[in-house]
């Protein structure tokens, strides 16, 4: 009797939609983007002819100190209101952490969050790791995030909608449509939330659509938990507002026009909403405040709400990487955040020195060169500048990937960039930027330690598109700044000290080449081969491996019907599967924990060379920052039966059962025998009859992938469990063990129809005494798809879909009777996980992870 998997049925129409919109959402996301953009460009066309850069920079320098300084009290304002988000988003999801974790937890995810916002440089990767380094489980800390999410929208649309309430005479102009129809949009919005906090004072659980329960918070959590949005938004609102001339615009317009577009810049996916954000509120307060100093008080917000709390944050993770030593779990997971935020900085830097190369020098820098400096050194300090900056761009997502030659590559051109700072145009705010991102990375070089090429690493769509829109932004900075040059094919040749505009399209110039030249050749590098199912030789490297680790699962890379990727050192590897375009990993990677970091990523970007996605399946929860780490998203796929040994006995009113089967079982004249690996031989012939038999009678075929099949090179690999009844092997079992000794699992099961009842309890039962007197530490029962599901309201989609399965699925999947079969045994359950990247593709992992076992899709539908 095989272990029984569930499987997955994609098919027909609805196969073929989900995968053309697993193909194109990266596409979908930047039509759109690109649509908005398009749309407030054109609207924005006569605003933008009446601005000059000249204007904005010195409208920056003419903004009063005091209104600096009220812009960093309310951006201190709106932070704390996110910790006190992240507060009561735990309590609510049941969790209970020191507000001594959660106020920078939740500090640096916004930072990071609110600055990038793309891809894994968000906050939940940073929630999830240190949340769970607090001893929160996974799934909690979900939670606790779509509960900031939600309360988010509400806060944001109660909000707006008392500020549209209170100025709509002053916004409905703007927006064309009649004021009386913005005031009774806002009425009705403030009566939905005034109508969802009745219903949580009188809390209880409620149905949507007769089946989805929803249990509200408490009156006193909701009413916290829109307070602190409230104050957020409020508090972000008054950095930008403070900086205004001040009388321009009545605070109640501004909150409107604010709302609107951070809404707007949320909607775009344009990471932080950039360029979305600022030309709506230049449209919006066009005629209420003058163009030059609206830019300058962008230019300022971005600086002060945005670049100012990523600093500190990347700060924060460096004084945690040198308090390492200290051993205190938050510590070592928030130390290992540090490539995340210097990756992040990097970026930042990198946009930095481009859009520094697209402007001019100030007159007074300009002067001071002409004196002391050779034009010579000018021009080349600013045309490598600004391929410095590109560099940087390429090189932060080698940090996010904690490689050796990202570290040494940023150090590089940080120092290389500060040298140039000075004779490029005084650059001194560059100077201390490029300071900062030097010294940042020299107290976090252990953090760096994957050996491995910079550019030979896949650069995902989403970053591709990010690389695009900045170098977009900088040429558009370019033509902005220098509209009143006339152009002539001359430019290119003038070479003088204030000659700014061609010292400017040159740098352009070389920074689209430099980017160009890397994309060609990333395009046209060859693919990774991937690599076959592993020879005699790799089988027999892989099972010395395996001897030497604790996990008897990957006794499974015996079965020889994955490939192996094996590390540099040749002492871990990972077994996994390909079907489709899908990488599938079987477990964790077996071998040295230390090992595993290294193999995630190497894994991972083999299969992103070779065009198709890449995950875990069947991950175990002690190892699960390194997936975190490594960009992929965590999927529970039920729980893992293991039943602890030391403590095990039939005795007790609850093993009533189990002594039953036993004496029934000899009074039947059933007997277990364990016979070592390589004794098969002998038994083969006895084995293929059974097994032949009970295929024949459940109508199936041999599976493969996450468990064994009927092959005698297998079989012999490992110890088997014979169940005889008067001498006669009735049924069998494959064994899967280590040396160390930890733990035993049981694989391959197969008997003949007709065995007395109880027969598979009595093996269980043998196999459990056997390994008992052995000194094994536990003996694993196998899985149980989709247990242990969250029934939390605010529990994920995929946990929902899990639990609807496993309560209405009985008539496709024995779910309920499998997990009681291994009741039984009093186990204990540890959960189990997909590591994969999000969207849709984990729907198609698992289709492809059924298709693996059973053979094809044919296996899948069939049985």
């Amino acid at each position: 009797m095989d272990k029984p998997h569930p499987t997955s049925e994609t098919t027909g129409a609805a196969a073929s939609v989900l995968a053309l919109l697993d193909r194109s959402r990266h596409v979908l996301v930047a039509v759109f983007a690109l649509l908005v953009s398009a749309l407030l460009l054109h609207t924005l066309r006569g605003l933008l002819a009446e601005l000059r850069l000249a204007d904005v920079v010195a409208a920056v320098r003419a903004t009063p100190p005091d209104a600096l300084g009220w812009a960093v009290l309310a951006t201190a304002l709106s932070f704390a209101a996110l910790s006190g988000y992240d507060h009561s988003a735990l309590r609510y999801a049941g969790a209970r952490v020191a507000y001594r974790i959660v106020a920078p937890t939740s500090f640096i995810a916004y930072a990071l969050g609110n600055a990038i916002g793309v891809g894994v440089l968000t906050g939940g990767a940073v929630r999830m790791r240190l949340y769970a380094a607090a001893g929160v489980e996974a799934g909690l800390i979900a939670r606790a995030i779509a509960f900031n999410a939600v309360a988010f929208g509400l806060g944001i649309a109660a909000v707006g909608a008392v500020a549209l309430l209170w100025g709509a005479d002053a916004v409905a102009p703007v927006l064309h449509v009649p004021a009386l129809l913005l005031r009774l949009l806002a009425a009705a919005v403030l009566a939905t939330v005034a109508g969802l906090l009745w219903l949580c004072a009188r809390s209880g659980e409620y149905r949507l659509f007769g089946r989805v329960r929803i249990t509200l918070p408490g009156f006193g959590l909701a009413a916290q938990q829109l307070l602190f949005s409230a104050l957020d938004i409020v508090g972000a609102a008054l950095v930008l507002w403070v900086l205004l001339p001040p009388g321009a615009v009545a605070f109640s317009v501004f909150l409107g026009f604010f709302s609107i577009a951070v809404l707007l810049g949320v909607i775009s996916h344009v990471p932080g909403g950039m360029g979305v954000f600022e030309a709506v509120m230049l449209i919006a307060l066009s005629g209420h405040v003058p163009a030059e100093q609206l830019a300058a008080a962008l230019v300022l917000y971005r600086l002060i709400y945005f670049a100012l709390p990523l600093l500190l944050a990347l700060a924060l993770l460096v004084g945690f990487e040198l308090r390492q030593g200290t051993g205190a779990p938050v510590v070592r997971a928030a130390a290992s955040l540090a490539p995340l935020g210097l990756a992040a900085f990097t970026l930042v830097v990198g946009v930095m020195l481009l859009l520094s190369g697209a402007t001019p020098a100030t007159d007074s820098a300009t002067a001071w060169l002409a004196q002391y400096v050779p034009l010579s050194l000018v021009e080349a300090s600013h045309f490598l500048g600004s391929i410095a900056g590109v560099l940087l761009l390429f090189v932060a997502r080698g940090m996010l990937q904690r490689l050796d030659a990202a570290w040494w590559a940023g150090l590089l051109l940080a120092l290389f960039a500060l040298v140039l700072a000075i004779p490029k145009g005084i650059a001194l705010s560059e100077a201390v930027m490029l300071t900062l991102l030097a010294a940042a990375l020299a107290l976090s070089r252990r953090q760096f330690t994957r050996k491995a090429s910079l550019f030979a690493q896949p650069f995902s769509p989403g970053w591709l598109l990010a690389i695009a829109a900045i170098l977009a932004a900088s040429t558009a900075l370019l033509f902005f700044a220098y509209r009143d040059v006339e152009y002539t094919h001359q430019l290119w040749w003038q070479f003088e000290f204030d000659g700014h505009a061609p010292r400017s399209l040159r740098a352009q110039v070389a920074v689209a080449l430099v980017a160009l030249l890397l994309a060609t050749w990333r395009l046209f590098r060859p693919h990774a081969a991937a690599p076959p199912l592993p020879d005699a030789a790799a089988l027999a490297r892989a099972e010395a491996i395996v001897r030497q680790q604790p996990s008897a699962e990957a006794g499974l890379a015996l079965v020889g019907d994955k490939a192996l990727l094996f590390s540099k050192s040749q002492r871990a590897f990972v077994m996994f599967g390909r079907r489709a375009r899908s990488w599938i990993a079987l477990f964790d990677p077996v071998g040295p924990p230390e090992e595993w970091s290294e193999l995630i990523w190497s894994f991972l970007e083999q299969a992103r060379a070779a065009g198709c996605r890449a995950a875990f399946y069947q991950v175990r929860p002690q190892h699960l920052s390194l997936y975190l780490d490594a960009g992929l998203q965590l999927y529970k796929l039920g729980e893992y039966a293991y039943v602890p040994l030391p403590d095990f006995s039939l005795q007790g009113k609850s093993r009533a059962k189990l002594r039953h089967a036993l004496s029934r079982a000899e009074r039947e004249g059933l007997s277990c025998e364990i016979i070592p690996p390589g004794a098969a031989a002998a038994v083969l012939p006895a084995l293929r009859a059974v097994s032949d038999a009970w295929l024949a009678e459940q109508q199936t075929a041999e599976k493969g992938f996450s468990l064994g099949s009927f092959d005698p090179a297998y079989l012999r690999r490992v110890p088997l469990a014979l169940v005889r009844q008067h001498g006669e092997i009735i049924a069998f079992a494959s064994l899967l063990t280590t040396k160390i000794g930890l733990e035993a699992s049981v694989d391959l099961m197969r008997h003949r129809p007709g065995v007395p009842p109880g027969t598979m309890d009595f093996l269980f039962i043998s196999l459990i005494r056997h390994f008992q007197a052995q000194g094994v530490q536990r003996f694993g029962l196998g899985m149980a798809p989709l247990a242990g599901m969250a029934e939390h309201p605010l529990a994920s989609h995929w946990h929902r879909l899990g639990r609807l399965l496993y309560t209405r699925g009985e008539r496709f999947y024995n779910f309920r009777g499998l997990r009681a079969f291994k009741e039984k045994f009093d186990p204990q359950w540890e959960p189990r996980y997909l590591a994969a990247p999000g969207g849709l593709t984990p729907l198609f992992v698992l289709a492809d992870v059924a298709a693996l076992i059973g053979g094809g899709l044919r296996g899948v539908i069939a049985k």
